[in-house]
């Protein structure tokens, strides 16, 4: 009989303790051995996530890798994933939002509407990443991603092992959460790691081409996200569940419109 392969609370937490201070590859070697291939890692263009794929491919030659294919990526970051895939042999599972949900959001408040407030930004995070990843997290017992304490006050706590109790309590690593940006690049380059070429134009956090600009001297990494908005979260909802009131009702708007959509063509 087979190892099961969920952790409970306290399972999860004598793991995070022993692992706290071993290092990444040990984290990562384990996740492996225990949860693959039911384990994928994410890689959205940072640099963490070619340090783990780095790692994990002399571990697990076959490793998932997935990322979030919002359709406003920049041209940069589908040129990573051809590198990934020649450099590691990978084949990245491109995750696209659903269509309906996106050409509704767009008619009801145009391709721009993440400009207008942080609710509508919310939504349109909410559409192009968080429901396509939720979908794909349902099949997998565990996920890998680049979460680092430093990179902003919101991820200070998080654990190399924990529970993602926003995604139905599967595991999630985070095997880099005590290294140092500086540490991140000395690895890239001590082992040639293919990176992101915004990097090289000064971008220190890499997402959707509209909400992703190069930072200031002397700026947060996460201050090129959204730099629009005065209050609004540094995050999109991936790692932290958001809750506003107001695009939540929007969600749940498009989500009805769908089912609606979905009865009618029944109907005919």
């Amino acid at each position: 009989m087979s190892e099961p392969v969920a952790l409970d609370e306290y399972e999860a937490g004598e793991l995070s303790v022993l692992y706290e201070t071993e290092p990444a590859e040990d984290v990562i070697a384990w996740a492996l051995e225990r949860f693959h291939p039911r384990l994928a890692i994410a890689e959205g263009g940072g640099a963490e996530g070619m340090v783990i794929i780095d790692i994990a491919v002399k571990v697990q030659p076959d490793v998932r890798v997935f990322t979030l294919d919002t359709g406003r990526l920049p041209q940069e970051t589908y040129d990573l994933v051809e590198q990934v895939r020649g450099r590691y042999g990978v084949r990245v599972e491109m995750l696209a939002p659903e269509a309906v949900h996106v050409e509704e959001m767009v008619r009801r408040h145009g391709p721009n509407l993440m400009y207008r407030s942080v609710d509508l930004r919310l939504l349109c995070c909410q559409v192009r990443k968080v429901l396509p990843l939720t979908l794909y997290l349902a099949s997998l017992d565990a996920w890998i991603t680049g979460l680092r304490r430093e990179q902003w006050a919101s991820r200070a706590e998080v654990r190399k092992i924990e529970l993602d109790h926003d995604h139905g309590g599967i595991v999630k690593l985070n095997p880099l959460a005590d290294w140092t940006k500086r540490e991140v690049w000395d690895y890239i380059r001590a082992n040639d790691v293919p990176y992101h070429p915004l990097y090289d134009q000064g971008y220190t956090s890499i997402g959707c081409a509209p909400c992703t600009r190069p930072i200031e001297p002397g700026q947060e990494d996460r201050a090129g996200r959204w730099w629009w908005e005065k209050d609004g979260p540094k995050e999109c909802g991936i790692h932290c569940a958001i809750y506003t009131g107001g695009f939540e009702h929007e969600l749940e708007a498009l989500l009805k419109t769908e089912r609606f959509e979905d009865g009618d063509r029944e109907d005919r």
